[in-house]
């Protein structure tokens, strides 16, 4: 057996062997010079060549370049086709032709070829001679013949689930390898013996493979081939290692079978992932809505979905990934724009409790109480309706009975309004049959819409405005205790209260959390449209209220979760997904853990480990695939003080000029108190830098990050200033943990801790078994 080294990042093998895993699966990876030797005909399955091309046409990496051409070609064939449709004489009305015009430009939009991303970037060749090309979209020829298929269709789903063990009916399964665009090499797996032979050689004793199609973790300081560890794709690890330039990019060709399962999940359950840090928890939640739109597009179309992250930076971020993959009208919003009104601009920030106050869940039994307090007594004097030469007389005590029984059904109180003029009409069409009348329904409405009738409406069940209302809350000590009897302490309602109550709803300075509880009171008063399907990411910061704010959004509808506990950095963060789920109105969904870390380096996600026993008991430390390791040090400032300065700054401008001598994005996090100085030192070192979410590119690399806005974002190298100073930048010591170790989590390739004063005491102390610690951790914790 061949031991390999894994490709660096942007490289492609270089050597050309075949290997046999314990799982009994034999792989190849052929790059430009090698195929000739790589690839006889009749040499296995998948030497069969595709569709049109003979053996005078070259090798097999040859005739992959000649159907990857000719697919292109046939992908602007497609476009070209739907570019000349004329539709001027096919509909009825101008609104129909904009219907039809609106849905062309989204097909030649989805329709547009990605010049440096991959058409195609698998292949399966079944046991019954069937072959197929696996890609982002669908592309046929001028026959209607598939020459490269969907990743979402059926077809394809062995591409991500078959193995040795379960190869569902796929011979072979081939990956292609990338350079700018251009198909450089391919790898074959055999997942099923060739003809007449018993089965695949298999090297030493047999033994039971370990789970299906998934990367395991080999032992710490084990190479390739070393006994333990398992072997996966050369060309799937190069994809994974890829320096990261520029926004997300979509993980379609890596995604692992554990991944897949929940991407293709059905659309009528609510699915929860709890991921670690570079488990691929975004990226699934994102190919799951490409998936459910391509799989129940119809219905989607009428409900739609949505995307909700964390801030704008996070959006900017992702927000290739769906166009990428042919999807371009889903909305991304955060949860903060999600509940925006013109009449409630956000122009204030809550401190810590009286922001954890108003995102508990108690606060939505508190507004349901203040907007049914808007009913008010009845008047003593009866409704008096006059139909003609008839007036007909509705005692006040019975518009009593109809009040309380419209209340007595808990209707939200813009339909119980509306149902009162109605429930009062109907009573006077009770008299006016009793009278020998033969009243029809058209009456009923008219004496619903009768002077005297609305009257009642208004001074009974007057209409409710729900940011005036919120606002009364809010600066009225005397009807929030009224409203708050029995919920919140006296303690609470003080920490909610205005000091100052502003003149009009104009005039307050709302919070965020303001905001929520304007939404919340507005869903008392009228039921808040649903949507097909919405994927929460980063939702462990969320409040209770929140999490209501974004089921109210998909209540007959599903949803995607997506977060990781250890990762809440907000006083009121997510104690359980179990909880979070009963405030979203999906209890009982399912919850899936990822713990296998495709992002993280191995040595980066151990060190970072070891707070998961203060910050998340409960959760299991993540492994990572990565075959490298990946670069970690830990450089503490010579001499180190209570305070960085002038050498601490130096230190951490030497740490971004060696990073930027690699190849890939850099992302310097620090926190909030220490970026002036920072900016400072960078400006004086003549390096530029780019905030949070914009668009790194090749002349431009290094992004300064708060510490508050690193989560979701990743770098291939990551520069961590002072991580005392991002725990203390927090309102309790657990939060300030988390925030730590979502920055820990942000590499890609390589991590550098510059610090000045003494490191937290999990990171100072020896790693704890058990959590993936590498011996040499010691020595470095010694030394910081």
């Amino acid at each position: 057996m061949t031991d390999r080294s894994a490709p660096g990042p942007g490289d492609v093998p270089e050597s050309v062997a075949e290997t046999q895993t314990q799982t009994q699966t034999e792989t190849e990876t052929v790059t430009e010079t090698e195929t000739e030797a790589a690839a006889a005909p009749g040499d296995g399955p998948g030497d069969r060549e595709p569709p049109g091309d003979g053996p005078a046409s070259g090798g097999p990496l040859a005739r992959e370049r000649a159907h990857l051409a000719a697919s292109r070609a046939a992908l602007r064939a497609m476009r070209a086709d739907a570019e000349a449709l004329d539709i001027r004489d096919v509909t009825a009305n101008w609104v129909n032709a904009e219907a039809l015009a609106a849905g062309i430009e989204a097909r030649i939009a989805a329709l547009a070829d990605l010049a440096h991303t991959p058409l195609f970037f698998g292949r399966l060749d079944h046991t019954d001679g069937q072959l197929f090309h696996i890609g982002r979209r669908h592309v046929h020829d001028a026959d209607g013949d598939p020459m490269v298929i969907d990743w979402r269709a059926p077809v394809s789903q062995p591409f991500y689930r078959a193995s040795p063990t379960d190869p569902q009916g796929v011979a072979l399964r081939r990956r292609f390898g990338y350079t700018g665009g251009e198909l450089t090499a391919y790898e074959d797996e055999r997942l099923t013996a060739p003809p007449g032979t018993d089965g695949p050689e298999q090297d030493g004793p047999e033994q039971d493979g370990p789970e299906q199609g998934v990367p395991e973790q080999g032992v710490p300081g084990q190479g390739r081939g070393a006994p333990g560890a398992r072997r996966t794709s050369a060309l799937l690890q190069a994809e994974i290692e890829r320096p990261r330039v520029g926004p997300m990019r979509d993980i379609v060709a890596t995604i692992q079978p554990e991944q897949d399962e929940i991407v293709r999940a059905g659309i009528d359950g609510t699915v929860c992932v709890q991921g670690a840090p570079g488990t691929g928890k975004t990226a699934v939640g994102l190919h799951r809505v490409a998936y459910l739109l391509y799989a129940h597009r119809e219905q989607l179309a009428r409900t739609g979905t949505l995307v909700i992250g964390p801030n704008d930076s996070f959006l900017r971020y992702i927000e290739q990934v769906l166009p990428a993959l042919g999807e371009v009208a889903v909305r991304q919003t955060t949860v903060e724009a999600l509940v925006a009104r013109p009449d409630v601009p956000v122009r204030a920030v809550d401190g810590a409790e009286a922001a954890r106050v108003k995102g508990d869940a108690r606060m939505a039994r508190v507004l349901r109480r203040a907007v049914r307090a808007g009913v008010r007594p009845l008047p003593a004097e009866p409704c008096v309706v006059v139909r003609g030469s008839r007036r007909w007389r509705i005692p006040a005590h019975e518009i009593a009975e109809l009040v309380e029984e419209l209340l007595g059904r808990g209707l939200r109180y813009g339909a119980g309004r509306e149902a009162l003029p109605q429930r009062i009409a109907h009573a006077v069409l009770v008299r006016m049959e009793r009278a020998g009348e033969a009243p029809d329904d058209r009456v009923q409405d008219a004496v619903a819409r009768n002077a005297a009738v609305k009257a009642v409406v208004r001074q009974v069940w007057p209409p409710v405005d729900p940011a005036r209302l919120v606002l009364r809350l809010l600066s009225d000590a005397e009807f929030l205790a009224a409203q708050a009897e029995g919920l919140l302490t006296a303690e609470e309602q003080r920490a909610i209260l205005w000091e100052k109550a502003p003149r009009g709803v104009g005039s307050a300075r709302w919070s965020a959390a303001d905001a929520v509880l304007v939404d919340e009171a507005a869903d008392a008063v009228q039921r808040t449209p649903s949507l097909g399907h919405v994927v929460l990411d980063e939702a462990q910061d969320l409040s209770a209220m929140q999490y209501r704010a974004v089921g109210r959004r998909c209540s007959t509808g599903s949803a995607t979760v997506l977060g990781d506990l250890a990762q809440g950095t907000t006083p009121w963060a997510t104690e359980s997904w179990e909880a979070a789920l009963e405030h979203l109105g999906k209890p009982g969904a399912a919850v899936e853990e990822l713990t296998e870390g495709f992002r993280v380096p191995r040595e980066v996600i151990a060190y970072a480990s070891r707070l998961l026993p203060g910050i998340a008991p409960s959760l299991r430390p993540a492994t990572s695939v990565r075959e490298s390791p990946g670069d970690f040090a830990v450089r503490p400032v010579p001499g180190g003080t209570d305070e960085p300065g002038a050498a601490a700054d130096r230190m951490v401008v030497d740490a971004c000029r060696e990073a930027l001598e690699r190849e890939g994005s850099v992302g310097l996090i620090a926190a909030e108190d220490r970026l002036p100085a920072l900016r400072e030192a960078l400006r004086a070192a003549g390096l530029g830098w780019l905030s949070p979410g914009a668009e790194t590119s090749a002349a431009a690399r290094l992004t300064l990050v708060p510490a508050a806005l690193a989560k979701g974002l990743e770098y291939d190298y990551v520069v961590l200033d002072e991580p005392a100073a991002v725990v203390a930048g927090e309102p309790d010591e657990r939060t300030g943990l988390r925030r730590l170790y979502v920055a820990l989590t942000r590499a890609v390739s390589g991590l550098v801790v510059v610090h000045a004063r003494p490191l937290p005491e999990a990171l100072a102390a020896p790693a704890p078994t058990g959590y993936g610690a590498v011996a040499e951790y010691g020595a470095v914790a010694a030394r910081s």
